[in-house]
């Protein structure tokens, strides 16, 4: 990575790579899905069909502007990535995501994703949502509008764990909607890093290379921060200029540049095209009855992660090894575990008639192979 390239950061968790932003390499940031900013309607267009808000160089496209005139203040948020020559699509629903929650703007109410069909758990955490709300929503100023959902990921989780990322959460609100320049969902890479990574405090994150920093458990709660880039709450790696270096990151990133991904007993081939993301699980010289399953697993287990470091979103279908049609519920439980913590929304579609598995993802980032140059 030349030093000129701007930030890259990286999320390492146990020593190992879990989640990778970098810089665009032109020094321009488009729109990112999800990034929220307060514009200004510039343009409505003629017959209801919709309007342009923006803000300095970030502009997108409203579908539902009733009501709105030129000049009107409001908080929007992208919902799709910008396609060649077109600007992004905005929407005024608003929602600020966290591992377990979601704080939503213009939705009050507090709701618990149906997947937690326990009826006890559900309403425990309803109640312990609701009760942290009540304490925020005066802490930080929130407006009567503004809601949360429990996400399944919360299931079985303390309330004080969630009423720390509650807080988080309306931070991140309360400075948006303080600061008519604020831009959140981030910009650069170190933006994104600190907006999305720090609940739960992780533990480790890596901004290269023209910071070369560190940020370790223990250090200050995210609250504490008064904005995402305070580079106060980030004390330098001593002794490393290059801490990307001192963790043997680089090589890393470049081989996610290759399509191959090694497995024990075997391989995945990733390989997006403009339609899809194609990906076969090979065995390697084990033929045994139980290969097939095995290898499966240990794709299924390693799947979201590589999506998430390889910026791959949309269509994704999966050619697993051979293996008894009896053993596919095994394999689909492995999926939902290990998409369960993954931060980008993925939709289990199931199996075709050709016996291959698809997934939906959500795109949410550019593809490494467009960011890494």
């Amino acid at each position: 990575m030349p030093e000129d390239r701007g930030f890259a950061a990286a999320l390492v968790e146990d020593g190992k790579l879990q989640d990778l932003i970098l810089d665009p390499p032109n020094g321009t940031y488009p729109p990112l899905s999800g990034q929220v900013w307060t514009g200004k309607i510039t343009r409505k267009l003629p017959g209801g069909g919709g309007a342009f808000c923006a803000r300095g160089a970030l502009e997108g496209y409203l579908r539902q502007a009733k009501g709105l005139k030129s000049g009107d203040t409001l908080l929007v948020q992208v919902v799709s990535l910008p396609e060649h020559g077109k600007a992004p699509t905005v929407t005024q629903r608003v929602l600020f995501k966290g591992p377990r929650l979601i704080l939503t703007h213009h939705a009050a109410g507090i709701n618990v994703s149906r997947q937690i069909r326990d009826t006890d758990e559900a309403q425990r955490l309803k109640s312990a949502v609701t009760e942290a709300m009540e304490d925020v929503r005066d802490a930080y100023g929130l407006d009567e509008d503004v809601g949360a959902i429990v996400r399944s990921a919360a299931r079985g989780e303390e309330a004080r764990h969630l009423r720390a990322e509650l807080e988080g959460l309306a931070n991140q609100y309360k400075v948006l909607r303080s600061r008519d320049n604020a831009v959140g969902g981030g910009t650069s890479a170190l933006d994104i890093a600190l907006t999305e990574w720090l609940f739960p405090m992780p533990q480790q994150i890596l901004v290269s290379p023209k910071l070369a920093r560190v940020l370790s458990k223990p250090e200050p709660p995210f609250e504490a921060m008064e904005f995402w880039g305070d580079e106060r709450f980030l004390p330098l790696l001593h002794g490393e200029d290059d801490p990307f270096a001192a963790f043997g990151l680089h090589d890393e990133i470049a081989r996610l540049s290759a399509p191959d991904v090694s497995l024990a007993g075997g391989s995945m081939v990733i390989e997006p095209t403009r339609a899809l993301v194609a990906v076969d699980v090979n065995t390697g010289g084990d033929f045994s009855p139980a290969a097939g399953l095995k290898i499966n697993l240990a794709a299924a287990r390693d799947l979201p992660r590589q999506l998430r470091l390889r910026g791959l979103g949309g269509q994704i279908i999966v050619d697993f090894a051979a293996m008894p049609k009896g053993q596919r519920r095994t394999l689909e439980e492995a999926l939902k575990k290990a998409f369960r913590d993954d931060p980008i929304e993925t939709a289990l579609v199931g199996w075709t008639n050709l016996g291959l598995f698809e997934l939906q993802r959500k795109r949410e980032r550019r593809p490494l192979t467009e960011m890494h140059r």
